[in-house]
C-alpha cells in the first residue's frame, strides 16, 4: 500500500513523453490543445495591452473576476440549480470583470489618483469581497460547492471538450477582434492624440480592448486560475518584444510564444502529473521570456553588450582618426587639407595629451586603427594617417563639425561648450541628420568639404 506521505517522482519512459508529446491520448489532446488556444489569444490582445502600459490591467480584471463567480453560484442555486453550470459561472465573472474594468477606467479619468493606485483599490477590494462571497458559499446547504477555488488557482487538468470549443471560439473572436483592429489598436498604443486627431473614438476603442481582455481572462480562469491568468497576458508579448521592432511580427510572436508556453507547460503536467499545470505553464513561459531578455535578437541582452562594445570602439578609433587630423590640420598650409598636405607623423605625447587617454588604451585604440589600415605606426613613436584613414578622418571631422554648426546657429550654444555635445551624437548621426545638416553647410560654406573648427579664431 502506498504512503500519503509518499513523494518521490516517477519519472515518464520515453514511449510516455512521445505519446504525450504526440497527443495521442484524448484527454491529452482535449486539455493541451485547449491551453495553447488560451496561449495564443492571450499572447494576441496581451501584445495591446502591454504597448498600452496597460499590463496590470489583467491582474485586476482578473481577481475582479472573482466575486463574479460567487455570486453567480448564489444566484443558481436560489433558482434550483446546482450552482455549477459553467457557463453560468462564466457569465458572473465576465460581468464583474467588466465592473472592476470599468471602475479602475473611472478612478483613473474622474478622480486626480493614477491609474497603479486605481489598480491597487480595484485588484484587493473586488478579490476581498471575493474572498468573503465564497465564505458565504461555503455555507449554503444548497447546491454543491467543492471545486469552486480552482478558478483561483485554476485546473487544467479537468479541462472538457466543450471547455476547449470554448476556448477556441473565444481565441477565433479575439484573432478576428485584433485583425480588423489591428492599425487602431496600433495607433491608440503608439500616439492616441494622433488617433483623435484622425477622429477615432480612443475610449470606445478602449473599451473594445478591455473587452478582449477581460474575455480571454474569464475563460482562462479554469486552465490557470484568476492568480496567474495575468502571466499569460503579459509574459509572451514581453518575450517577443525583445525579438523584433515591428509590431505585426511581434503580435504574431507574441501568439506563438503563448501557444509553445501552454504545450510544453501542459506536457509536463500530463507526465508529472503531481505538478500543478496552470504553474508549471507559466514558469515555462517565465523560462521562455529570461532566454528572450538574454538572446534576442532586437532588445536582448547579449545584443546590447556587443552594440555597446562596438559603439565604444568605434568611438575610440573615430577619436583617434580626429585628433590626428586635426593636429596636422593645424600644422598644414592654407587651403583645405589632403592627403598631400599632410604634415609630419603625430607624436604619442601629442596623441595622449590630445584625448587624455591612458598609455594601454592608446595602444589598444592604435593598435585596431593600424589592423584596420587607417593609421601607420612610425618608428620613433608617431602615428599617421593612410590614404583610406584620411578619408575616414575628414568623414568624422566634418561630422563632428556639422553638429557643431548646428548646436551654435539653431541651439545658441557658445563655441566653448559645443565640443563635449558633439562628441556624444557624431558617432550616431543617421544619414537623414547629416543631410539636413549638410544644407546648412551649403548655405553658410558653400566652398568647403570640412567646416572650419569653431574653436579657432583668426
Amino acid at each position: 500500500m502506498e504512503s500519503i506521505t509518499d513523494t518521490h517522482v516517477d519519472w515518464p519512459t520515453w514511449h510516455e513523453v512521445l505519446r504525450v508529446l504526440s497527443m495521442e491520448d484524448y484527454n491529452t489532446r482535449v486539455v493541451m490543445l485547449g491551453a495553447v488556444l488560451l496561449g495564443i489569444a492571450s499572447g494576441l490582445i496581451g501584445t495591446f495591452m502591454l504597448l498600452r502600459k496597460r499590463a496590470l490591467m489583467g491582474d485586476a480584471v482578473s481577481h475582479s473576476t472573482l466575486p463574479g463567480i460567487g455570486i453567480a453560484f448564489l444566484v443558481m442555486t436560489a433558482h434550483g440549480g446546482s450552482g455549477r453550470w459553467l457557463p453560468g459561472l462564466l457569465i458572473g465573472a465576465f460581468v464583474f470583470g467588466l465592473l472592476g474594468m470599468a471602475a479602475v477606467l473611472t478612478i483613473r479619468s474622474q478622480t486626480r489618483l493614477k491609474e497603479d493606485a486605481a489598480l491597487g483599490i480595484v485588484l484587493s477590494v473586488f478579490f476581498g469581497l471575493g474572498i468573503a462571497v465564497l465564505g458565504l458559499v461555503q455555507q449554503q446547504t444548497q447546491g454543491h460547492a467543492a471545486g469552486l477555488e480552482s478558478f483561483i488557482y485554476g485546473k487544467t487538468a479537468s479541462m472538457l471538450a466543450r471547455d476547449a470549443v470554448l476556448i477556441a471560439g473565444v481565441a477565433g473572436i479575439i484573432a478576428v477582434f485584433c485583425t480588423v483592429y489591428f492599425k487602431e489598436f496600433s495607433l491608440i498604443c503608439f500616439d492616441q492624440d494622433y488617433a483623435q486627431a484622425q477622429g477615432w473614438s480612443v475610449p470606445f476603442l478602449d473599451v473594445v480592448m478591455m473587452a478582449l481582455v477581460v474575455t480571454v481572462t474569464v475563460i482562462g480562469l479554469q486552465a490557470v486560475g484568476l492568480i496567474l491568468m495575468i502571466a499569460l497576458l503579459i509574459i509572451p508579448p514581453a518575450a517577443a518584444r525583445f525579438w523584433t521592432n515591428q509590431l505585426s511580427h511581434m503580435v504574431l510572436l507574441s501568439a506563438l510564444i503563448g501557444g509553445i508556453s501552454c504545450y510544453v507547460g501542459g506536457a509536463f503536467s500530463a507526465l508529472l502529473p503531481r505538478l500543478p499545470a496552470g504553474a508549471i505553464i507559466v514558469v515555462v513561459g517565465g523560462v521562455i521570456f529570461l532566454v528572450s531578455m538574454i538572446f534576442g535578437t532586437a532588445r536582448g541582452v547579449l545584443r546590447r553588450l556587443v552594440e555597446h562594445l562596438t559603439l565604444t570602439r568605434q568611438v575610440g578609433w573615430q577619436h583617434l582618426l580626429r585628433a590626428i587630423y586635426e593636429w596636422n590640420e593645424s600644422r598644414a598650409p592654407d587651403g583645405p587639407l589632403s592627403p598631400g598636405t599632410l604634415a609630419e607623423p603625430m607624436p604619442m605625447s601629442a596623441l595622449t595629451a590630445a584625448r587624455s587617454w591612458s598609455g594601454g588604451r592608446l595602444r589598444r585604440v592604435l593598435g585596431r586603427a593600424q589592423r584596420a589600415g587607417a593609421v601607420k605606426l612610425i618608428p620613433g613613436g608617431s602615428a599617421q594617417l593612410t590614404e583610406e584613414g584620411f578619408h575616414e578622418a575628414r568623414r568624422v571631422v566634418r561630422n563632428h563639425r556639422l553638429w557643431e554648426t548646428y548646436l551654435i546657429t539653431h541651439a545658441d550654444i557658445a563655441p566653448v561648450h559645443v565640443d563635449s555635445s558633439a562628441d556624444e551624437i557624431e558617432h550616431v548621426l543617421g544619414e537623414a541628420m547629416v543631410a539636413r545638416l549638410e544644407e546648412l553647410l551649403a548655405r553658410e560654406h558653400p566652398e568647403l568639404a570640412v567646416p572650419p573648427s569653431p574653436h579657432v579664431t583668426g
